[in-house]
């Protein structure tokens, strides 16, 4: 057996020997792994399902302004449009032979906090999220009459929907703002959580948006006129404007010379947007708090690798005798300090492992929760290269950290020898 293999595992008797103090050091260094891979993961995940809100739309087209603020009203409803377009260039743009299929958008409504989405029925076809993955029906179906809704999981949790439920929508986002009280509608299925904003839409058909402000003006019900929901399904309902369009191009290397196409569009003014591209920018603009828990993690992993060289240099004092019967035997001082540094290592190995392990069924039991109740997709898979790289400078640090009391032993047994206070 060589020197080396002979050390490791006198070490390992060593640290079995303590197995009851180096429990807990193993365990500080395994929350320590938790924390730090756990919010790698975390970052990782949430920053995917940011940029993968929307996946597989080549372009987003709406009225000429920010390309990021584009994306904000467009794909997570949040704000306004400073205009519309015309439903007219909707289907113009729709019918060119670049174009595979197109997504409209419409939005201004709302139900108790949550954003009224009126579109087609396209978009349960050709809409997808993180990864290509498509939206599905948890119970019910796809909306069909006009005073239908599909509602998305968390609008059917937090206000307690299910099928066949009947709810007014209010027009506009204020508090304060007027409802389409004479035109009540039905739920009528309920979407599988998805992690994006769908989960928190209703979604309707563009002639359902049509019909509630048919008997509107200027954000208003016209005094003494109505039109009821039975009339409403009788008439020719077709949108005059949309929000936003979703267009999939059937070659995607074209979407750079359809996208200047667009934006240089004679007539309307419009802004066509590279999802991607722009969900990326808005991330860096908000992604900010990432580094806040880079900082938190990394000061939990130091003080757990502190703690690992107090606690050993506490134990030196006990083992002076065992480092002076090491000596006596034959150990070089340079023994003594290749020992101490394989216990660091050892223990810190064994408690990333214990963490990672920990993490996997953590993420195992507590994702399918995270994704129900706050729509974080935190999913069990194969570590990432960023993750091993930092389960290996762990490792790597708590080898140097051991250094510290190994180099201290390495002095004592040198001053010691054979003729150790003991």
């Amino acid at each position: 057996m060589s020197r080396l293999a002979y050390l490791a595992s006198l070490a390992l008797k060593s640290a079995w020997n303590r197995r009851l103090t180096l429990t807990f050091i193993a365990l500080s260094v395994a929350i320590s792994a938790i924390l730090l891979v756990g919010l790698e993961r975390l970052r990782g995940q949430i920053r995917a399902g940011f940029v993968q809100a929307i996946s597989g739309t080549d372009l987003v087209v709406g009225a000429r302004g920010s390309q990021i603020q584009l994306i904000i009203y467009a794909v997570f409803h949040l704000g306004g449009a400073t205009n519309n377009i015309g439903w007219d260039t909707a289907q113009e743009i729709a019918a060119l032979p670049e174009v595979a299929w197109t997504i409209p958008i419409s939005l201004g409504d709302s139900h108790r906090g949550y954003t009224v989405v009126a579109t087609s029925v396209d978009f349960f076809e050709f809409f997808r999220y993180r990864r290509d993955q498509k939206v599905a029906i948890s119970t019910g179906r796809v909306f069909d009459d006009i005073f239908e809704v599909v509602v998305g999981s968390e609008v059917a949790r937090k206000l307690n929907l299910s099928l066949a439920d009947s709810l007014v929508l209010k027009h506009g986002t204020a508090s304060a703002a007027p409802e389409h009280s004479d035109k009540p509608f039905t739920v009528v299925g309920v979407l599988e959580p998805t992690g994006s904003p769908v989960d928190r839409s209703l979604l309707i058909s563009l002639r359902s948006m049509e019909a509630i402000h048919i008997d509107w003006r200027g954000g208003a019900p016209v005094p003494g006129f109505s039109i009821g929901p039975d009339r409403a399904r009788l008439m020719k309902l077709e949108p005059k404007a949309i929000t936003a369009l979703m267009v999939g191009l059937k070659n995607r290397r074209q979407v750079f010379s359809l996208q200047r196409s667009i934006n240089n569009r004679p007539g309307e003014a419009l802004t066509a947007v590279m999802p991607g591209v722009a969900l990326d920018q808005l991330w860096r603009l908000v992604g900010g708090g990432e580094k806040v828990l880079w900082a938190v993690s990394a000061l939990v992993t130091v003080t757990g690798l502190m703690g690992l060289i107090a606690a050993v240099l506490a134990g030196l004092g006990e083992r002076r005798r065992e480092l002076a019967v090491l000596r006596s035997v034959g150990a070089r001082p340079m023994d003594i300090l290749i020992l101490l540094a394989l216990e660091s290592l050892l223990l810190t190995a064994i408690g990333v492992i214990i963490g990672l392990l920990t993490l996997a069924a953590l993420i195992y039991v507590l994702g399918p929760i995270l994704a129900d109740l706050y729509g974080l997709n935190v999913y069990l898979s194969a570590p990432t290269a960023r993750e091993m790289l930092l389960s290996g400078a762990i490792i790597a640090a708590g080898f140097l950290a051991g250094l510290i009391p190994a180099f201290r032993a390495y002095r004592l047994s040198v001053g010691d020898g054979l003729n150790a206070t003991i």
